[in-house]
């Protein structure tokens, strides 16, 4: 029998299951792990927040988090959009961490432009394994920000107090998507094998009949194949070749749609159903709009 997620609601609800004190500000709060009481009962809970959470780890410990286990690395960040699931998997010891998690409520930023925004932070959607890794300068940035968020809603909560906390949240969501471009770049060796994989993963993909049996890749499957997720495998070929993931899928078909209307005697329409398009003029369709004129004339110019 699979185990119960326990739902958490509000901040409130929260620091009840932690038997801490009620909250200073009903929407967002920043607790310090050497703060938080992990009781032996605690451990292997599974946990589903309406709360988006940010957390800075100083300290290795096991979580499970998405579909995969992580060992959180010193001095690592992973951010958690609503409704993941979370589930600790090995006891911590807070009184060695000093790290901190953040938690608030989306009602907290609905009405803002980072309400309407948020969907551009991309790593709230990442696994936990595609966690931001800082350097001891980054993780000063990052932190000063969360305590002036802390102090800001403990200390003055006035008229301008939800404006602050909104623009200093902004603030460090922009911080780590320069972070994250710098991990990109650091590791760009490493990336371009990533790359190549890619391409090979849509090669076989191909040479077994698989877009004419199961259509045109998903995302979400090429993300899954190379055990990311599909948030960080877009972001990833974005930042190494100036392409989304769907230019990719498309270049590659394109470039097997000339093969086989130059060395083949099928039709277009069959030529279509061969790259997995259930509808022929879709093929044509995208065919022209990549290359400015149709299959057919492909075929005749050349």
């Amino acid at each position: 029998m699979p185990q119960e997620i326990l739902h958490i609601q509000s901040i409130s609800q929260f620091l009840e299951l932690l038997e801490l004190p009620k909250p200073k500000h009903p929407q967002i709060l920043l607790v310090r792990t050497a703060d938080m009481p992990m009781r032996e009962d605690l451990a292997g809970l599974k946990t589903s927040f309406d709360l988006y959470m940010i957390a800075l780890k100083e300290y290795d410990c096991g979580m499970l988090y998405g579909r995969n286990n992580y060992d959180f690395q010193e001095g690592s960040m992973v951010f958690v959009a609503p409704n993941q699931v979370i589930t600790t998997t090995s006891n911590i010891k807070p009184e060695v961490d000093a790290g901190w998690m953040l938690f608030f409520h989306p009602d907290l930023i609905r009405k803002s432009p980072l309400g309407k925004n948020i969907g551009k932070f991309g790593f709230f959607d990442y696994e936990a394994h595609e966690a931001l890794h800082l350097s001891e300068e980054e993780k000063k940035i990052i932190t000063d920000i969360a305590l002036r968020i802390k102090d800001e809603y403990e200390q003055r909560i006035d008229q301008h107090s939800q404006s602050v906390i909104i623009s200093s949240l902004e603030l460090m969501l922009n911080y780590c998507s320069r972070f994250y471009e710098r991990q990109f770049n650091t590791r760009s060796d490493h990336h371009k094998d990533f790359v190549s994989q890619f391409e090979n993963i849509l090669k076989d993909y191909f040479n077994e009949g698989k877009l004419k049996e199961q259509g045109i890749p998903t995302l979400e499957f090429l993300a899954g194949s190379m055990n990311f997720s599909p948030n960080y495998l877009s972001d990833l070929l974005r930042k190494e070749t100036g392409r989304s993931t769907k230019d990719h899928v498309n270049g590659f078909i394109l470039e097997k749609a000339k093969t086989m209307l130059l060395n083949s005697n099928q039709t277009v329409s069959e030529i279509a159903y061969e790259l997995g398009f259930n509808y022929p003029h879709y093929f044509s369709r995208l065919f022209k709009l990549k290359t400015g004129i149709t299959p057919q004339q492909y075929r005749v110019i050349n």
